[in-house]
């Protein structure tokens, strides 16, 4: 992968590689991708977790739990298993 810089952004990229004790540019911009795939990963969570909470109350875990087996009653009970 290339990429262009303007002579002035090459200059600061040679001087965070130097200032910031990388051994070369490449590791400096993989250091910037990771740093980017965090944030992606962080607002995702984030999104994630406004989700959960714009979704309303949840349900008593009994309650939740006897539909379910009710589910897998009815499963079996469609192939031909014993419950």
């Amino acid at each position: 992968m290339n990429i262009s810089l303007t002579d002035e952004l090459k200059a600061f990229v040679d001087a965070r590689v130097q200032a910031r004790g990388y051994s070369s540019t490449s590791e400096y911009m993989r250091d910037l991708v990771r740093r980017d795939e965090e944030r992606a990963a962080e607002e995702r969570f984030r999104a994630l977790i406004q989700e959960g909470i714009d979704s309303g109350p949840g349900r008593p875990w009994e309650e939740h739990r006897a539909e379910l087996r009710a589910r897998i009653t009815a499963a079996r009970a469609a192939e031909g298993k014993p419950a």
